[in-house]
């Protein structure tokens, strides 16, 4: 009997994804922000300035005191220039106003911004037109946006353009992220042949490390492709206890069944640990999830459909963990274009194309091809719909998840 967890629930796979990869979570590193994009923050972040830094004008137009504003027109008197990038020692006192740009800092004494379109100037006087703007109009406060010592962003979070852009408008020069994995990718089989060459009877193109290394890509990771893992116990435990000790995460698809030919379980097994094999999903049913060395292991089945699955599953959850990444993927649900009746109890995995509709519906057209060996489905398609545990039987317009591919 073994002793790690077999034929799990698809949910209590993920559990032990994400707990194993929270003992072995990268280290940081410290990055310009032109390379932090993307990234993974290591440790929160806190404001050492307010912003705005200082009260500042929101638009063109003349600062002055809302004191001295009647109901009608008001003509006040012309006492200065302030322009962004300096300030000048202006006071606007009663009955007086400063010419003022955006972003400009307020002069002492001005309290509102009239805009440049309701006034009437000259080289010496403005004349506010009716109806006067309110107190405050048109200034930006200092801190209003973000109060100095404030916490802003949240270790675990990924480095969107506009968290980097916040912390540019900190004036923070660099951030700390987690260290992105690396990660060699594995196909297997003695019947796989390089794209180009000639095919023998019984043999295939290998189209599975292709798939893998553009899903790894698209994660921003630059995923190194390992030869192919022959048929053979030895050249598998080489090849695999090689890139166990120079990778993060090791990638493989095929061989890990239970059939004569399937060798990486028991590489596994023997040389490193198995953290579960066997997941109630479909396809994907073989998947295993295990350590090597310093390396995790992601053995995916060979079926492209099952790849598709299982790395979109479980591929992600482990690479966000590894990262140390909090916030959740962003989940997209959609109805149904047509009825899928699931007689079975695992979670299935269906292609289907995810398009909005003329009513700005989000709806999922279940691809009808069948067999986890049908790539054409899987390249006409952009989604996996995912279907509950359990037997379901959904009608067209039921609400159900999709995992885009991208």
């Amino acid at each position: 009997m073994s002793d790690f967890p077999t034929h799990l629930v698809f949910d209590d796979a993920v559990d032990v994804i994400r707990e194993v990869a929270a003992r072995h979570r990268l280290e940081s590193e410290t990055l310009p922000l032109s390379r932090a994009h993307g990234r993974i923050l290591a440790e929160d972040v806190i404001a050492p300035i307010a912003l705005p830094p200082f009260d500042n004008s929101a638009m063109d137009g003349f600062a002055l005191r809302h004191a001295d504003l009647g109901p009608g027109e008001t003509t006040l008197k012309l006492v200065g220039e302030q322009f962004a990038g300096m300030a000048l020692p202006l006071q606007v006192g009663e009955g007086e106003c400063v010419r003022i740009t955006t972003g400009a800092p307020m002069p002492a004494g001005a309290d509102t911004v009239v805009i440049k379109e309701n006034t009437h100037a000259n080289s010496e006087h403005v004349t506010v037109l009716a109806p006067p703007p309110h107190a405050g109009a048109n200034v930006r406060r200092a801190g209003e946006d973000v109060a100095s010592g404030e916490r802003v962003l949240l270790a675990g979070s990924r480095l969107t353009p506009a968290r980097v852009s916040l912390a540019a408008s900190l004036g923070i020069p660099s951030l700390p992220v987690h260290r992105k994995p690396t990660v060699a990718v594995f196909s297997s089989g003695d019947e796989l042949v390089e794209p180009g060459l000639p095919l023998a009877p019984g043999q295939i193109y290998d189209s599975n490390r292709e798939l893998l290394m553009g899903l790894l890509r698209a994660e921003g990771l630059e995923p190194t492709a390992w030869p192919r893992l022959p048929d053979d116990p030895r050249q598998v435990e080489i090849a695999l206890r090689d890139a166990g000790c120079a990778f993060d995460l090791i990638v493989t698809c095929g061989a890990v069944s239970a059939g004569e030919k399937d060798h990486i379980p028991a590489v596994l097994q023997q040389f490193g640990q198995v953290h579960f094999w066997k997941v109630k999903m479909k396809p994907g049913m073989p998947v295993l999830f295990g350590s090597l060395d310093q390396a995790r292991v992601l053995a995916l089945p060979g079926n492209p459909v099952s790849v598709f699955a299982t790395f979109l599953g479980f591929g992600r959850v482990l690479i966000d963990a590894l990262q140390g990444a909090t916030e959740p993927r962003a989940l997209e649900r959609a109805q149904l274009a047509s009825p899928v009746d699931k007689p079975h109890a695992r979670r299935e995995f269906m292609r289907a194309s995810v398009f909005c509709d003329d009513h700005g519906v989000l709806r999922a057209d279940p691809n009808p091809a069948v067999g986890s060996h049908r790539l054409r489905a899987v390249s006409d398609s952009n989604a996996l719909i995912v279907l509950p545990d359990g037997p379901q039987r959904l009608a067209a317009g039921s609400l159900v998840e999709v995992l885009r591919y991208a």
